[in-house]
């Protein structure tokens, strides 16, 4: 089954302790679909600027995904981004945001686009979302990003939006922000009331926890040496989830669930491993693979019988 992923494509520049990049191809579309084509078919749906180079449109390509919903808009300029990270690369400082055409974005779906049974709904502002997904009603399975800033801004909109889908992904301060309440589990349950089945905190370094109404699940982060830059991360490893259970016919039980934390894990390490979508454009299905493996080595233990003192 297709994906469409609604969100942003953007130009970044960033800063890390480990170098800079004055302009590199990003945004949450972008991120998103590099890591789900690995799975199943994604179409972009997003606007640019005159300044977007047909060497970026190729990339969005990869693997065959469709850009027929990505709207030029003449004399318009692609959403910028600048950012810098400090040593603690959980946190970062924005220097400038500059929305160009994403400032009057309105999604614009074709019919192949609104016909996907999965949907990805990136971090937008929620009434677009919501329009979104009111134009893919057919969708089996329909997952949501946000940020904060609308949480703030925009609390009572991104409520209504959460309630028409099946899955929330935020980080675990967004999760608690969000629903106003102490920890993790306390949030999933909120989040369940409102009608998503599943919830996924982003955890960053620390990995990714998930939780439905009969399960909890977590990960720990891939295990690296060198990590460059974490941008975009958080929205590969959604790709990757995301893809994953689109390639399963929008399964959500718990095995499906399980694995598609793995392969989303394991598509964010690469991600972070080189700047923006550098390391993702040359990885191949194999690396993917072994990473998986590693992964599920690293996290099994047998729960041996012991006697334990009084």
């Amino acid at each position: 089954m297709s994906v469409t992923v609604v969100g942003s494509i953007a130009y970044d520049r960033v800063k890390t302790p480990f170098g800079e990049k004055e302009r590199m191809l990003g945004g949450a579309a972008t991120h998103f679909a590099l890591a789900a084509s690995f799975f199943d078919e994604v179409r972009v749906v997003g606007p640019v600027g005159d300044d977007f180079s047909d060497e970026d449109m190729r990339v969005l390509q990869t693997r065959g995904t469709s850009t027929d919903d990505v709207e030029r808009v003449a004399g318009g300029k692609t959403f910028f981004w600048h950012g810098e990270y400090g040593w603690d690369l959980n946190s970062r400082e924005t220097h400038d945001t500059q929305l160009g055409v994403f400032e009057s974005f309105e999604p614009k779906l074709g019919e192949a686009s609104r016909a996907s049974e999965v949907l990805f709904l990136a971090n937008i502002q929620p009434d677009l979302q919501r329009g979104v997904r009111e134009q893919c009603r057919g969708a089996r399975f329909v997952a949501l990003d946000s940020m904060n800033l609308w949480i703030e801004i925009a609390r009572d909109s991104l409520l209504r939006t959460i309630s028409e889908v099946d899955c929330v992904i935020l980080n675990d301060a967004e999760l608690r922000q969000l629903t106003e309440k102490p920890n993790l589990v306390q949030a999933a349950n909120e989040i369940f009331a409102m009608g998503p089945r599943v919830v996924v905190a982003k955890q960053g370094e620390y990995g990714a926890a998930l939780l439905t109404r009969e399960t909890f699940f977590a990960l720990p982060a891939y295990p690296l040496e060198t990590v460059v830059d974490p941008t975009g991360a958080g929205d590969t490893f959604a790709g990757g989830f995301v893809g994953y259970l689109a390639a399963r016919r929008g399964e959500l039980g718990d095995e499906a669930l399980r694995r598609a934390m793995a392969f989303g894990t394991a598509l964010a390490s690469f991600n972070v491993e080189e700047f923006g979508t550098e390391r993702v454009l040359r990885l191949t299905a194999d690396e993917i693979a072994e990473r998986v493996d590693d992964l599920a080595r690293i996290t099994h233990f047998e729960a041996a019988p012991v006697e334990l003192r009084a």
